[in-house]
């Protein structure tokens, strides 16, 4: 067995066992003194490291004992460094032993990028217990569908027991309810075993409302900028540094106490920066100098709504994050196939916009948007494909475009295959939202569980509000109610039905093929070709890689039957997958695809919504 490393960095704040007892270390420059209360009874005050860390070794002490911080005499608060919370936001901190985990996957150093099959997931909804062990038992199932990378939604400590995340407190303590640490570190292990990447989803733009103390310690939020959550990370004000620190510190967290092989950054775009580098170019040089020296590869990967190109260009001309999810692709394909047009689907719905975005990545180049009523964005044709993570579904889409409607409840079975067939093709790397590869048809709604009574109310008047201005056709859900959360989870009966199984094959034919076929994996933008006719309804993807393996996908973006024309060029074109086949009880298709393209034949006839998909070369 290969023996990973010796770990090159080392969480410095916080408690954790050293020689002779346990150190405690925090950065506080808002206190003018401090102690640390443990077990609810010994007092030890703190020295003075410098004017903002605080520190003290507290002899005959162990892993597993709760503490509180005493800030100022008066104020007893978690520690801001927590590494889990096993009473919840407001109860005091636990000693853990960031050594005490055996780890079995000293083999495992990750998969390249261009090679991710995405799964992204809500552990309290995946399972009916929602917990990480739970979470264990469905990765046979995921690994058989043809899933290499699972993508946690937030699970730091967050109030109660239900919400999605994005409201966390303790960016460094897994929730106590999804199984704290221990949980967190088996799930894991258990996926490098199994051959998946994990993705943890983290909030670098904002903590939650209820439970947030880092202000009594220093000064981590700024009113020079705004965000929808109120004051933003102050990342280039007075005491900046340490807040910089707080959050580098927690991504290298993730990456070496866990294993962590990529970080999936929330909404960059409420991340301000204007200091000489920013957060973000910092963040990703010194995570990819740690991951380097572990031997391992491992991605930063961006949620922005600003299309860009400098979030992902190199260091030296940008942030250098390693790929950013593609919202231009979904709302391309999402307004196509629904015909959505409300809020920013205002600017979608051509099938020029689909293929702009699987030439280039982003459909705002810097073209006028009429939902913003401005220019937005700048291009990225020149970026690679693997930059681009593409989704025809995700958690924000299902709950807050759709009413917590998946695109099974919106759309037939043919186009949700289509919707598959299109985003696992594509030059980029692909995202399924759990419960998709079967249809599921339960609903993901926004929920909470906040404590704070009044809080509680506030946020379910303006989720109402917001929810009426956007799809007041939709009947509301309570965020606080407990029947909203129980109705996201998922029905683990449905992958039985046969409607259900039927789209289920569909999934794990297409992501064997894309597994396969170089051409289909090798996310090469420029050994792709995409045609299309907005009149006709349709568009072709050709693929191409120098092994000499091919794919040419046909598609029908209609509800109406076309003809499709075939490129030239003679090839030997023998059919992979197809669409059309229905489930027991279904209706039988109008029009099945050649299973072989002769020389002969111009044009291929498919039903609306249909897709055929094409392989030829090396690939036969």
């Amino acid at each position: 067995m290969t023996r990973m490393p010796e770990i090159p960095w080392h969480l410095e704040f916080g408690s954790r066992p050293v020689e002779g007892g346990i150190l405690f270390r925090t950065w506080a420059p808002r206190a003018k003194r401090l102690a640390v209360r443990i077990s609810g009874d010994a007092l030890f005050p703190m020295a003075r490291e410098d004017d903002e860390v605080f520190r003290v070794l507290v002899p005959q002490q162990t892993a597993g004992l709760d503490y509180l911080y005493v800030i100022d005499d008066t104020r007893e608060r978690p520690d801001p460094v927590s590494r889990w919370q096993p009473e919840g936001v407001h109860g005091p901190s636990r000693i853990v032993d960031p050594e005490a985990f055996a780890w079995s996957d000293n083999h495992w150093n990750g998969l390249a990028l261009n090679d991710y099959l995405i799964c992204e997931l809500h552990v309290g909804t995946f399972t009916a217990a929602g917990t990480f062990a739970a979470t264990i038992d469905k990765l046979e199932y995921l690994r058989d569908v043809g899933v290499n990378a699972v993508e946690l939604m937030p699970v730091a400590e967050f109030p109660g027991a239900r919400n999605w995340g994005y409201d966390g407190v303790y960016p460094y303590a897994p929730h106590s309810a999804y199984g704290g640490p221990l949980g967190l570190k088996t799930l894991v292990d258990a996926c490098h075993r199994r051959g998946l990447a994990v993705i943890m989803d983290v909030v670098y733009n904002h903590l939650g409302p209820e439970g947030n103390y880092l202000g009594e310690f220093g000064p981590y939020f700024t009113n020079r900028y705004l965000t929808p959550w109120g004051n933003a990370i102050n990342f280039d004000g007075p005491f900046n540094e340490g807040v910089r620190r707080y959050f580098i510190d927690n991504a290298l967290y993730w990456l070496t106490e866990y294993h962590i092989d990529a970080l999936r950054l929330d909404a960059i775009h409420e991340i301000f920066d204007l200091g000489t580098r920013h957060i973000l170019q910092e963040l990703g040089a010194r995570f990819h100098a740690v991951a380097r020296d572990l031997g391992r590869r491992a991605y930063l990967i961006a949620e922005s709504d600003l299309d860009d190109v400098r979030i992902i260009n190199p260091a030296e001309t940008g942030h250098g994050l390693d790929a950013q999810w593609n919202d231009d692709f979904h709302h391309a394909l999402h307004a196509i196939l629904t015909g959505a047009r409300q809020g920013y689907f205002t600017d979608f719905g051509r099938i020029a916009d689909l293929q702009k975005a699987l030439r280039d990545g982003f459909v705002y180049d810097g073209r006028y948007s009429r939902f913003r009523h401005r220019r937005h964005g700048n291009s990225s044709a020149g970026r690679p494909g693997e930059q681009f993570v593409v989704f025809s579904q995700n958690h924000d889409q299902v709950a807050n475009a759709s009413a917590g409607q998946r695109l099974s409840q919106l759309v037939t079975a043919q186009a949700q295959k289509l919707a598959a067939m299109v985003m696992v093709c594509a030059p980029n790397v692909p995202m399924l939202f759990m419960g998709q590869e079967f249809g599921a048809t339960t609903p993901f709604l926004y929920f909470t569980s906040f404590i704070d009574a009044e809080l509680a109310k506030a946020v379910s008047e303006g989720r109402k509000r917001e929810y009426e201005s956007f799809l007041s056709d939709q009947p509301f859900s309570d965020p606080q109610s407990f029947e909203t959360f129980a109705r996201s989870r998922l029905n683990w009966d449905e992958p039985h039905d046969p409607r259900h199984a039927d789209i289920l094959d569909f999934y794990r034919s297409l992501l064997t093929l894309r597994r396969q076929h170089p051409c289909l994996s090798n996310c090469r933008k420029d050994l792709t070709q995409v045609e299309s006719d907005e009149a006709q309804g349709w568009m072709t993807v050709a693929r191409a890689d120098p092994s000499g393996c091919a794919a040419l996908m046909l598609c029908n973006l209609g509800s109406s039957a076309c003809h499709v024309p075939l490129p030239s060029g003679g090839q030997a074109w023998r059919l992979a997958l197809w669409n059309g086949s229905s489930p027991p009880g279904g209706p039988a298709p109008a029009v099945e695809p050649p299973a072989v393209l002769d020389e002969n034949l111009r044009a291929v006839a498919l039903d609306g919504f249909g897709a055929a998909l094409y392989v030829a070369g090396r690939c036969l």
